[in-house]
C-alpha cells in the first residue's frame, strides 16, 4: 500500500499561504529544491486542487527553458513521469499529460488508490489537503518552514483537526530554512 504525504512550503508560523506577500526567504535555495525533488522522486501521483495545479503545470513545459541547472530538468522530469488528479468543478480541461479531472474529493476513492498504487502520492494545497487530514488519509507530513512569520493566511494544517505525530527526519539549511517530516501516530 502506498503512503499519502502532504508537503508545503510554510511560514514559521505554520502558513502555507500568506494573506499578504509571499512565505518568505529559504524556498529558492539550490539545495532546498534539490533535496524537495530527490525527497519526492518516487512519488507516482499528485493530488491538486485547481489552483495548485495551475501553479505546478509549469513543470510540464519547464524543460524547454534555456540553461536550466540539473536539479530543475530532474525535477520536470520526474513529474512530468507522474500521474496528476486534479480536483476541481470548474477546470475544463488540462493542459498536461498523464492528468485527470475529478469534480469532487472522494476519500473512499483516495483511499483505493493508495491500495492500488506502489507508487507514494502527494495531496497539494492546503484546501485539498484539509479534506485529506480530515478524513484520515495521511500518512505524512512534510514541512519546509521558512525564517519568517507572516502573521494569516491560509494555514498548513486545517482547524479543528487533533493529530498526534512523529518526527522522524528534520535537517537545517543554510539558508535557514527547517525540514521536518511527520508520521501519523
Amino acid at each position: 500500500m502506498a503512503k499519502l504525504m502532504y508537503s508545503m512550503i510554510t511560514s514559521l508560523d505554520g502558513y502555507a499561504e500568506a494573506a499578504e506577500g509571499n512565505l518568505g526567504r529559504g524556498a529558492e535555495d539550490p539545495e532546498v529544491h534539490t533535496f524537495i525533488g530527490d525527497t519526492f522522486r518516487h512519488v507516482g501521483t499528485y493530488l491538486y486542487g485547481r489552483r495548485m495545479y495551475e501553479t505546478m503545470v509549469f513543470w510540464e513545459t519547464a524543460h524547454t527553458e534555456p540553461d536550466l541547472p540539473p536539479h530543475i530538468l530532474q525535477y520536470a522530469r520526474d513529474w512530468q513521469a507522474a500521474q496528476k488528479v486534479v480536483y476541481s468543478t470548474t477546470l475544463e480541461s488540462v493542459v498536461s499529460a498523464k492528468t485527470r479531472i475529478e469534480r469532487t474529493f472522494d476519500p473512499d476513492e483516495v483511499r483505493k488508490l493508495k491500495d492500488q498504487s506502489d507508487q507514494d502520492l502527494t495531496v497539494d494545497g492546503p484546501n485539498l489537503a484539509a479534506q485529506a487530514i480530515t478524513a484520515g488519509l495521511v500518512d505524512e507530513y512534510h514541512l519546509f518552514m521558512t525564517t519568517s512569520v507572516v502573521g494569516g493566511g491560509t494555514r498548513f494544517f486545517p482547524d479543528g483537526v487533533r493529530l498526534d505525530l512523529e518526527l522522524v527526519e528534520e535537517r537545517a539549511f543554510d539558508s535557514g530554512l527547517i525540514y521536518a517530516r511527520y508520521h501519523t501516530r
